[in-house]
């Protein structure tokens, strides 16, 4: 079997979080998605279950944090600095939050932040691999 990741995110809209996603470049698999979960799928291998907070409960009794607290930050990587940039500005035209952290330009390295309306954090990267300064490597 080939190895997939399947990240879970609680959320309080289903319907405006899986907009949310479609509009920053997931797509939704309705096989998976019913009023209560939404598959959204960036790759053959990255899936992102949006789970109600009801459905999520049902497999952990760990408490919801906040939308001003952060567990995990995510990064998606994309094909150019254009792409980062475009993913930034849809997020907040769509009711995320762009830049929730500092914009990081490293030359070979481009990354944005934002966060989705639930307050989960994604981070939007280009790399150039053969530009990586010896030191870095």
């Amino acid at each position: 079997m080939e190895r997939k990741i399947f990240v879970n995110l609680p959320v309080t809209d289903l319907k405006a979080a899986k907009a949310f996603y479609e509009a920053v470049g997931f797509t939704n698999n309705p096989r998976f998605s019913d009023e209560t979960a939404a598959c959204m799928v960036w790759s053959k291998s990255i899936y992102v279950m949006l789970l109600t907070h009801d459905k999520w409960r049902q497999f952990t009794s760990r408490t919801i944090p906040p939308k001003s607290a952060s567990e995990v930050m995510l990064a998606l990587s994309l094909d150019d600095r254009a792409a980062v940039d475009a993913m930034n500005a849809t997020a907040s035209a769509k009711g995320g939050t762009a830049d929730v952290n500092k914009t990081q330009d490293l030359g070979f390295m481009y990354n944005r932040a934002f966060a989705d309306p639930d307050g989960h954090i994604w981070e939007a990267f280009w790399m150039d691999p053969s530009a990586v300064p010896a030191e870095v490597a």
